[in-house]
């Protein structure tokens, strides 16, 4: 191979390994007056899990919690408990959470399980699924040291923190969203692998889920325009010197 042609390969591979990265895939679902999202994203080798209550109406009652998603990852791998943290412009209601947003110690992470269809897990409360052993590192900012209740679950956005019944009231809850790291992933790890989502509401399985569609999953590998430019260029140029070269 002529080194004109070696370079032709290489920008080709390049360019187009730049025009396929993934960005984040969100989805989304709604149920009467509920509605939730969750984000993914990829940080090195960290998946990076941003799940949001973004319903209008006003948290009244525990049911009205966003308390846990499910989701399945093609070969269910295990994954490392890094981090639980407020998300940006997200507080505690009638609570604390630990230096820098931590409210680790108040969620847990669980795969191997099938639940919804799901293989993967992440929640504020037990549901009989999630246990003591599951949770992210931090303090355990109420209540017993399992995840267990409606404690830290996901008000709405469009709460107000002074009405509610007494367990909305009388609890600390979370307005709105928390971003949770998950480490470990495996090499070649691509978003695409990520589906099957259901949200979960109240602090029972029998209290209220949906499923939540990818609303840009079709997204994730369409070249920006500037890049198929650079790449057309690229061919252009390396293909006129490869025909000099062989002339």
């Amino acid at each position: 191979m002529t080194r004109q042609t070696t370079g032709l390969v290489l920008l080709s591979s390049l360019l187009f390994a730049s025009a396929a990265s993934a960005a984040p895939i969100t989805f989304a679902g709604s149920s009467g007056t509920h509605s939730a999202s969750v984000s993914f994203d990829i940080s090195g080798s960290n998946l990076l899990v941003t799940l949001t209550n973004t319903a209008a109406a006003d948290t009244l009652i525990p049911t009205d919690l966003l308390n846990a998603v499910f989701f399945t990852i093609t070969g269910d791998p295990l994954l490392t408990r890094g981090s639980a943290v407020l998300a940006g412009g997200s507080t505690v209601e009638n609570g604390v959470s630990d230096p820098g947003g931590v409210v680790g110690g108040e969620y847990a992470y669980v795969n191997g399980i099938n639940q919804y269809g799901g293989n993967q897990g992440l929640s504020s409360t037990g549901l009989g699924i999630f246990g003591p052993g599951d949770v992210f590192p931090g303090s355990n900012l109420a209540g017993p040291p399992d995840p267990d209740g409606p404690q830290y679950g996901l008000a709405s956005m469009g709460d107000d923190p002074l009405t509610g019944n007494p367990e909305i009231l009388g609890n600390p809850i979370i307005q709105n969203a928390v971003l949770f790291t998950l480490g470990g992933l495996p090499a070649g790890f691509s978003l695409s692998s990520i589906g099957n989502v259901t949200f979960q509401y109240g602090t029972s399985l029998d209290e209220g889920h949906f499923t939540g569609d990818c609303v840009n999953c079709q997204q994730q590998v369409v070249p920006e325009p500037g890049s198929l430019m650079l790449l057309g260029a690229g061919l252009i140029f390396a293909t006129k010197r490869a025909r000099r070269f062989l002339l």
